[in-house]
Parts: C-alpha cells; structure tokens; sequence
C-alpha cells in the first residue's frame, strides 16, 4: 500500500475481485477462511478498504441511500473491469431486506459502533452459498458492510 488512500472502485479492488473470481462460494466456510487466508481482517488492505469506507460514508458519498437504521448505495455495477461482480454498501443496526442471492454473496463486515454482529457472526468476512436467503441483521451496535455479488445477482422479497 502507499500512502494514497484506497478507492473503493474496481481498480482499487482489483486485486480481492480477481481472488473472489476464483473462488468457489458453494462451499461458503472454505470461501470465508480462503478470503481470510489471503485478505486478513486485520491486514493493511482490509484496513484501508474500513478506512476508504468510513471515510465516505462520513463524506455523504456512501450509504447515502434510505434511511437509519438501513443505509445504502451502489459502489460499482457488474462489469468486465469489476470481474461480474457488483458492489453495494450498507451501513446498519437492524434488520434489512430479506433477499436470495442468485449466485452468493461475499460480505465484508466493520464494526461502525458497539460490539456488533451480522447474522450471528462477528465482524470479518461472511460467505453465502449460491441459492441462499436471508434477511441481513445486525444486533449490538451498528456495522458498514462492503457486499461482493457475481453478476450484480440480488433477489428482494415482497415485504
């Protein structure tokens, strides 16, 4: 890393876009240890992918979509340059949407305030396997969410 912050663009991210190409998200707990294994929560570039995020969102460019205790905005669309995958922003402290992702889903979870989780799991990388749903909840405190999906591909279910 240098000096100059991270963008949160396909360029920025272009190196956890090709890895997350080549991974396959059926397996959802190999995926998560696999991004781990390569991407370290606690690594320079997580770090600076939390910082780029914060900083945004503190800047009115992220999550500056809905309202609390959702929040949200679309970082990048599915393209060749972003390898099919699109990437969305969430900032929240409760429930979201109930969805079904298509083709999966990789979440990259930061705790924004108070010792959160998202579904049961503590901040850090969380894989869903092609042809899962759920409704995305975050309890005790409050989370900004960097979401990886192949193909842009995102089902939301009548309320």
């Amino acid at each position: 890393m240098t000096d100059t912050a991270l963008r949160l663009d396909p360029v920025g991210l272009r190196e956890l876009l090709e890895f997350a190409a080549g991974l396959d998200l059926a397996d959802s707990g190999f995926a998560r240890a696999a991004l781990e294994a390569e991407f370290p929560f606690q690594g320079e570039f997580v770090r600076a992918i939390d910082a780029a995020m914060r900083a945004d969102i503190e800047a009115g460019k992220l999550c500056d979509r809905g309202e609390d205790p959702v929040r949200y905005s679309r970082v990048f669309k599915a393209t060749g340059e972003s390898m099919q995958f699109s990437a969305d922003a969430v900032l929240m402290s409760a429930p979201g949407p109930r969805h079904t992702h298509p083709k999966g889903e990789i979440d990259l979870c930061f705790a924004a305030s108070g010792e959160p989780d998202f579904d049961g799991n503590p901040p850090g990388w969380t894989v869903y396997a092609p042809g899962s749903t759920h409704a995305p909840t975050v309890r005790g405190g409050s989370m900004h969410i960097l979401y990886l999906l192949p193909g842009g591909a995102i089902e939301f279910h009548a309320a």
